[in-house]
């Protein structure tokens, strides 16, 4: 199993009219943890597209639990298991730094495309690192039991 850790600063122009985080930058920071994973592994977005494999998004879902702010430095955690045969799951824990806990937690689900968007099963030399990479079900951050 292997997790990433991406850390960020909150900018001025991430915030809304309340001065907390725009809601929307969390879809944008779950791609920087997604980015940082598939870093870790040694490899990355661009060179999957160069060798052919999309990854869009088809599904995705986030639980805010607390609002992030100007300045604040925050803490991506991400992790991987596979959710179908051609589908990808990321699960993200989202921190600032301190004791506090998450301040939200989501997932975005992928499935692998060629270059004509066609689906596909992850071809075999992918399929093997992510093997070698996911958690099991269960032990995502998301697979907690709701907050009250």
């Amino acid at each position: 199993m292997t997790d990433a850790r991406a850390t960020l600063r909150v900018l001025y122009g991430d915030t809304d009219a309340m001065g907390q985080a725009y809601y929307g930058n969390y879809m944008r920071w779950f791609e920087v943890g997604r980015a940082e994973w598939f870093r870790t592994l040694g490899t990355s977005y661009r060179r999957l597209e160069e060798d052919g494999i999309f990854l869009p998004v088809i599904e995705a879902h986030c639980r805010y639990f607390k609002p992030a702010f100007y300045d604040d430095l925050l803490e991506i955690e991400t992790r991987f298991r596979f959710s179908g045969p051609a589908r990808l799951r990321f699960d993200y824990t989202i921190r600032k730094n301190g004791p506090d806990g998450p301040i939200a937690e989501g997932y975005t689900v992928h499935v692998c495309v060629d270059a004509q968007r066609r689906v596909l099963k992850p071809p075999a030399p992918l399929r093997s690192l992510l093997e070698k990479h996911q958690v099991q079900q269960g032990t995502s951050p998301s697979q907690r039991q709701p907050r009250p």
